[in-house]
């Protein structure tokens, strides 16, 4: 019995993806160990942030946190997207990556925009009034946990609470905690990867697939209605961490409008 590599029957995009992908990640372990941060320079910044490069706009889709970010980008991409390349052809199958991959970004660059708004509202606020209630509120909202020094620091401050220089100190730590905000890079090709899930279930809305938590079977269809009602919901209640949630949910809305679009102005809905 002859067994041949898992890439040799995968279409030339989808093999070339992966394989740039899991270049990208070795890449980033090797240069990262000599001291080069490479996540820093090819992740997508916002666009205020000085670490900001227009090259991240395309190099932040082929960057990956780590291994399982990685692994299980590449094998939804390898499932369904060798699908979906060998119906739409290369061509068009790369396009429907890279604009699924933007928009994903660019949906999650609006949500961060709103966001960084909300907390340059907020230290405006503060400086109009400086008061430690504010500093907690603020603190308490954008960090989770706060540091014991933190804490400690604030709590000096309601003990002496027209101290100018705990008003000061507070104002600076605000604007910190602003730029770390903005100098968070984001990473992943799971916008695409999300488009790629989004128009398999639109073309093949009856196929049935295995979940592997728990193991039943479900319609493609309803797995992808699903997952993106999932990642709505995670995003609105900010939930999941550092998972960009309005990323995956901006991949599938492009994916959406250009499935659409293919469709009206071709014969056939793929």
């Amino acid at each position: 019995m002859h067994y041949r590599p898992i890439l040799q029957d995968t279409p030339v995009v989808v093999k070339n993806l992966i394989i740039i992908n899991v270049l990208m990640l070795l890449a980033t372990y090797a240069l990262e160990a000599a001291g080069i941060d490479f996540t820093n320079l090819f992740g997508m910044h916002y666009p205020a942030s000085e670490k900001f490069r227009p090259f991240q706009i395309v190099t932040h889709m082929f960057m990956h946190g780590g291994f399982m970010h990685l692994f299980f980008n590449m094998f939804a991409l390898w499932m369904f997207g060798r699908v979906l390349e060998s119906i739409w052809g290369p061509k068009r199958f790369l396009i429907y990556y890279f604009v699924t991959g933007l928009g994903a970004v660019a949906l999650h660059m609006f949500v961060n925009h709103l966001e960084i708004q909300s907390i340059q509202n907020s230290i405006v606020a503060f400086q109009n009034t400086p008061a430690p209630e504010l500093l907690e509120k603020f603190v308490n909202k954008q960090l989770g946990n706060p540091s014991p020094q933190l804490i400690d620091f604030i709590t000096e401050w309601y003990d002496d609470p027209s101290s100018a220089s705990f008003a000061a100190e507070g104002g600076l730590l605000m604007e910190r905690i602003l730029q770390m905000k903005m100098d968070i890079p984001t990473v992943g090709a799971s916008g695409a990867v999300f488009g790629i899930l989004l128009a398999f279930g639109m073309i093949f809305p009856n196929t049935q697939l295995m979940l592997l938590f728990p193991p039943i079977p479900i319609k493609a269809k309803y797995f992808v209605m699903g997952y993106g009602a999932l990642e709505l919901y995670l995003g609105l209640t900010n939930s999941g961490g550092s998972i960009a949630h309005f990323a995956h949910l901006g991949g599938m809305l492009f994916g959406f409008i250009l499935i659409k679009y293919w469709a009206k102005t071709t014969n056939t809905f793929y």
